[in-house]
């Protein structure tokens, strides 16, 4: 197991044990800001190099993925009968993507020295969009009471999205010769800052995990069922477009997680009567826990499969 992942269990065991281990408020969110804008530099950095348009044409096809996996994930949630407005919020989250998430399987892959096409995180700030939208006219329809400016700069000026766009910005305008002193940030710099988010990660997720005495089977059932059935729709997407090994699984990854930052932030204000329980519960004390440790490995297995088979 990657030494980074064990950070991320000694957190979610010490937190279970009701130990007093806490990271200070303002070090979480410094580890935060490093980490998205690392992931966003090294993007922009590749993508400067290997703008296409090939590259366009992936990106709509990673949009109609961000609309189609909020869809699925209603359709799921209305099953198990959730009302409209939680299973929409939730929807929401797994439409959206987990930076943590896609930051470990950078770590994982890079650690196993396989390739994948670099300028992913731009897929990342891609998919965490559609879904909010998404979300709230599966739970509201197009409605008049609907404050579009107010979630437009939420959902586009929030941190997560800031950062994310702002370091693939500077990556690429730089360029990779003008980067270099800043390097570090994503290579040598990165494990360490990941572990200690993790750490953190891992004592938040400990504290969500008692709310499965509220809400019980039904939405464990869609936090573990969900992620399998993105991170198999994201593979096979990825085939068709072509991607390598690494970024096959790195697809299936990022379409297997659920958003805890960006989309929680803006549903507040666009879905007031929503349960945030519910969402952070299922996103961050089951489908991440799960994908750190069991879900990358599998994703990888899965994409390793479907180019054996030719796809």
């Amino acid at each position: 197991m990657d030494p980074v992942v064990l950070f991320f269990v000694f957190g979610l065991v010490a937190g279970l044990l009701k130990s007093e281990l806490k990271l200070p408020a303002a070090l979480y969110e410094t580890l935060s800001i490093i980490l998205l804008l690392a992931i966003g530099l090294h993007g922009g950095v590749e993508l400067a190099e290997q703008a296409s348009l090939q590259l366009l044409g992936q990106v709509a096809q990673v949009l109609a993925l961000g609309v189609g996996l909020p869809l699925l994930a209603f359709a799921l949630l209305r099953g198990l009968r959730f009302d409209r407005v939680n299973a929409a919020a939730v929807a929401a989250h797994y439409g959206s993507v987990s930076a943590g998430t896609f930051a470990v399987v950078v770590a994982y892959l890079v650690s196993r020295e396989i390739h994948f096409e670099s300028y992913m995180p731009l897929f990342v700030a891609i998919l965490e969009i559609p879904a909010i939208l998404v979300g709230i006219v599966l739970a509201k329809g197009i409605s008049r009471n609907t404050q579009w400016r107010e979630l437009g700069r939420e959902i586009f000026l929030g941190k997560s999205i800031m950062l994310l766009l702002g370091g693939l910005l500077i990556g690429a305008i730089a360029g990779k010769e003008a980067i270099k002193p800043l390097e570090p940030l994503y290579t040598s710099m990165f494990k360490p800052v990941l572990a200690f988010f993790l750490l953190e990660m891992g004592l938040i997720a400990s504290g969500q995990l008692g709310a499965l005495k509220q809400f019980g089977l039904r939405l464990a059932t869609f936090a573990l069922l969900m992620p399998l059935l993105g991170a198999l729709i994201g593979a096979l997407l990825a085939r068709g477009m072509d991607l390598s090994l690494g970024g096959t699984a790195m697809l299936a990854t990022l379409a297997a997680s659920a958003s805890y930052i960006a989309v929680p932030a803006a549903l507040r204000l666009a879905l007031p009567e929503a349960n945030p329980s519910l969402s952070l519960t299922a996103s961050l004390g089951i489908t991440f826990p799960f994908n750190i440790l069991v879900g990358i490995p599998l994703y990888l297995a899965l994409a390793e499969q479907l180019i054996a088979w030719g796809l």
